[in-house]
């Protein structure tokens, strides 16, 4: 059973909106926070996960049952 979550709630806010096809725009409106922020949180996130870009980053969520498509 997994208790812990690679992502923080913040970065997963970030990514069920991406997966859900919001720009960064979008997500920074909705979450009340800038554009640049998003976009650290998109770049940590690929970071800790250790791929290329976005689409690469949600692929492996996705694979690991981080994220779910609605």
């Amino acid at each position: 059973m997994k208790n812990r979550s690679l992502l923080t709630a913040r970065e997963r806010e970030i990514f069920d909106l991406l997966v859900n096809d919001h720009t960064t725009k979008e997500i920074a409106g909705r979450l009340g926070i800038s554009e640049k922020t998003v976009r650290n949180h998109i770049s940590n996130t690929i970071q800790k996960l250790g791929v290329s870009g976005r689409a690469q980053a949600i692929v492996e969520l996705l694979r690991l049952g981080e994220l779910e498509l609605n």
